[in-house]
């Protein structure tokens, strides 16, 4: 049989359609399950997605540190003690800890009244005031939608400059008003407005960060009269270096410089953004092989239903076979034409899921978009092409296989006998 001969693939056909509900079932095994692969692979690509654009583009490097009461008493320090890092900790830490890239202290400004802390004309509100370094926006950045960060001019120089996010922009200022080079007054202090942002997160996280309104860190320490206290650090450790080993040093050298006992592990507490990360990396890691072994194993049962169904068109097509052997027909031109009957049925079942498949996986992501509901832990689901084809490239060979066993027994039957078959 040559691939390319129309009476074969007229044969074929004919071959098909002389059974059409035993055609459609056995072509609806294999359907099923590439369908169900692309939604699954679909499916779990949403997740990690929504996962993902809960982080924002977080440094996955990252770590934070803070203080805490100390639970032991230490060189005559009583238990219970508080402290609070400082600046001069932050030169300490880079000068004595060569594995970090990035360290961003931070402090938190507060109302003094407790009530609405911005005013602006006629408008008030009440938002969250962070003093920041420019090194926070590399570890844990803001989408810039006008102007710019904080830089080290402002730090060096305590300037009165603020960079606001998107809803402190929205309950401050008209609708498409300019906010840059304009002031807020913020506890009584005016700041002007040198950058507008919005948060790159999702949800509640990126609700919270768009109230944020960011002042040169010397700016607010100066502003709030709180000396050289740093609220908390956040820390990148550099390229292949695991952030746990900044975490250790960080800890243990800062215990040291504040006489916390060795022992004390909830004097300063951290969080390590990397450790997280790699557990979710896992988490997704065995979600996906999990999801390629039931999609296999699912698609394997078509196929298995395939080979089945072309051992009974064998059968049934005993004495035609034999008829074919007896007139010249070669054992290589049977197998091969009943092989390419398998795979051509498997091929078609297969892209036809395929194509549903996608399709769904289109849809649900077009109705999210349009519905503008919070996604929460499911974003963007969407199939690699590559993976797509790979997966069809799989259904073919595996089409190809499902034909060999009934091909052999299509050839192992003598002419003689076969022509003899009632």
């Amino acid at each position: 049989m040559r691939f390319f001969d129309p009476d074969s693939w007229k044969e074929i056909f004919s071959t098909l359609k002389e059974n059409k509900l035993r055609t459609f079932f056995t072509a609806f095994g294999v359907f099923w399950g590439i369908f169900m692969l692309i939604v699954m692979l679909g499916s779990g690509t949403g997740l990690r997605n929504g996962v993902n654009t809960g982080m924002g583009d977080m440094a996955t490097n990252s770590m934070f540190m803070w203080t805490q009461r100390t639970s032991m008493p230490y060189k005559g320090l009583p238990r219970g003690r508080f402290f609070n890092f400082n600046n001069s900790d932050t030169k300490a830490l880079l000068d004595n800890i060569p594995e970090i890239e990035y360290i961003a202290p931070r402090i938190q400004g507060f109302s003094r009244n407790g009530d609405n802390n911005v005013i602006r004309g006629e408008r008030t509100g009440s938002f969250r005031i962070q003093g920041d370094y420019p090194a926070y926006n590399l570890i844990d950045p803001m989408e810039m939608i006008k102007g710019r960060f904080i830089n080290d001019l402002d730090i060096d120089g305590y300037r009165k400059n603020v960079v606001i996010a998107q809803r402190v922009y929205e309950e401050m200022f008209e609708h498409g008003e300019e906010p840059i080079g304009k002031y807020l007054r913020i506890n009584g202090v005016w700041f002007k407005v040198v950058g507008l942002c919005k948060s790159k997160k999702n949800d509640q996280q990126a609700e919270n960060e768009n109230q944020q309104i960011f002042l040169p860190f010397t700016t607010l320490q100066r502003t709030y009269n709180l000396g050289d206290i740093v609220g908390w650090y956040s820390m990148t450790a550099k390229e292949k270096v695991p952030v746990s080993v900044v975490e250790t040093k960080a800890r243990e050298f800062l215990k040291q410089r504040h006489r916390i006992a060795p022992a004390d592990d909830r004097a300063i507490g951290s969080a390590n953004v990397e450790e997280e990360f790699m557990k979710m990396t896992n988490l997704f890691r065995g979600i996906n092989v999990l999801i390629w072994i039931v999609g296999i194993g699912t698609l394997l049962a078509g196929v298995v239903g395939v080979s089945n169904i072309m051992m009974i068109i064998v059968k049934e097509r005993t004495q035609e076979i034999g008829i074919q052997r007896a007139i010249g027909a070669t054992p290589g031109s049977v197998m091969i034409q009943i092989i390419t009957e398998s795979i051509f049925l498997t091929a078609l079942a297969g892209y036809i899921g395929l194509v549903f498949g996608v399709s769904v996986i289109e849809l649900v992501n077009y109705l999210l978009a349009q519905s503008g509901a919070s996604t929460g832990m499911f974003s963007n689901p969407s199939v690699d092409f590559s993976v797509a084809i790979k997966a069809l490239v799989v259904l073919v060979i595996s089409g190809a296989f499902a034909g060999m066993i009934p091909a052999r027994r299509a050839v192992s039957i003598k002419p003689i006998d076969a022509l003899r078959d009632e």
